[in-house]
């Protein structure tokens, strides 16, 4: 049997998302921007995609574009946001424990002239708003942190962040990467106060390959890609119809369930630290409050041994974010943990999809190789 808890990196693509996706391909094929019948279906499409999604973020159809994954979204809302505002400033915050996608287009910034404040997240894993509105300044015109660490699951409390941004420093924007977060903790684009929000199609079982910025109305992104005027002239380029379609779709079926998803998520990871814990001695809960993330530790193991243990009996998990390519996690020296605790660290990653039964199975498969394995 194959268990498969790598659903932090990628979700299996969902028959409704498939079956979209499908039909964009070789029924509605026409080009969106065409004015003849086929490109009317395939605009009709994209306009329905975009609806959808709205209806799952909590925002207007307008105030979505679509992108062609979640870096692609950060460094738009990053580098666009920054030069969007940047009459007003030069002062930029962020996190020593970002996805790449947003730590490496911070760095950009700052090869560019900006200054960059870089927040260190605490025990949790989690920046907090205490430690944003002591690092704003008058100059600050952008504060850009994730919403759920892709590796720990921490949450950060981005509605808390925007409220003391905008009372300190009204004309600084807001960005964060959703990217986890999306549908797997509760939030409304409304209510969470962010100007720019990343999300992305296979974190949600979609097909990799999609992602959309929200964009706050009457915030005006320079394109990060030029040419036509596809997205209301936000970003050039031919919509991929089939995966906008496959990623409303995914979006629909997440949404219309998701309290029942993420409890379903939550009562799972906690069986399993709660089973961990008691059956492996020395074990080590590491960050965590999203209910897809679990990262456990078993210091004095190397996480990659561990990995092929389970891999042998068709278990799937990761160490870390799958962009890492086994370097070391930068979000685990950024929270102070010992070298044995990060190299012994492993990440389970659950969806909708995860079954009590699969949970149980890596249980002991985890305890069979904490047993077997030498240190």
């Amino acid at each position: 049997m194959e268990i498969y808890l790598d659903n932090a990196a990628t979700t299996r693509v969902c028959p409704q998302a498939a079956e979209a996706a499908l039909n964009a391909m070789v029924n509605d094929y026409g080009n969106p921007s065409s004015t003849h019948a086929k490109g009317r279906a395939a605009l009709k499409l994209v306009m329905n995609a975009r609806k959808q999604l709205a209806r799952a973020l909590g925002c207007e159809p307008w105030e979505i574009a679509f992108t062609s994954c979640g870096s692609e979204s950060d460094n738009w809302a990053i580098w666009s946001g920054a030069d969007y505002v940047s009459r007003k400033g030069g002062h930029v915050i962020s996190s020593t424990a970002e996805h790449d996608a947003v730590r490496h287009a911070v760095d950009e910034l700052e090869r560019r002239g900006y200054e960059v404040t870089r927040l260190a997240p605490g025990s949790s894993g989690a920046i907090t708003a205490g430690q944003v509105e002591a690092a704003l300044r008058e100059d600050t015109i952008l504060v850009s942190l994730m919403l759920v660490n892709n590796e720990t699951g921490a949450v950060t409390d981005i509605a808390a962040i925007s409220k003391a941004v905008k009372k300190n420093n009204p004309r600084a924007l807001v960005h964060t990467d959703a990217v986890q977060g999306f549908l797997k903790v509760p939030f409304r684009a409304k209510t969470l106060g962010a100007d720019l929000i990343s999300i992305s199609g296979h974190k949600i079982h979609a097909p990799k390959g999609i992602g959309a910025l929200y964009i706050k109305s009457g915030v005006r992104l320079r394109p990060l890609i030029v040419g036509g005027a596809q997205e209301d002239g936000r970003r050039a380029g031919t919509e991929n119809v089939p995966y906008i379609c496959a990623f409303g779709e995914a979006a629909r079926v997440g949404f219309e369930r998701a309290g029942e998803y993420q409890e379903q998520m939550r009562r799972l990871r906690g069986l399993a630290a709660e089973r961990l814990g008691r059956e492996i001695p020395g074990l080590v809960t590491v960050g965590g409050g999203a209910p897809h993330i679990l990262s456990i530790s078993l210091p004095g193991y190397r996480s990659e041994v561990l990995m092929n243990f389970l891999e042998e009996r068709g278990i799937y998990v990761s160490r870390s974010s799958a962009c890492k390519r086994g370097a070391r996690s930068h979000v685990l020296e950024a929270m102070g943990l010992p070298a044995p605790v990060i190299d012994g660290t492993l990440r389970i990653g659950l969806s909708r999809e995860t079954t009590e039964e699969e949970i149980n199975a890596f249980c002991g498969a985890l305890a069979e190789a904490a047993s077997t394995l030498a240190h």
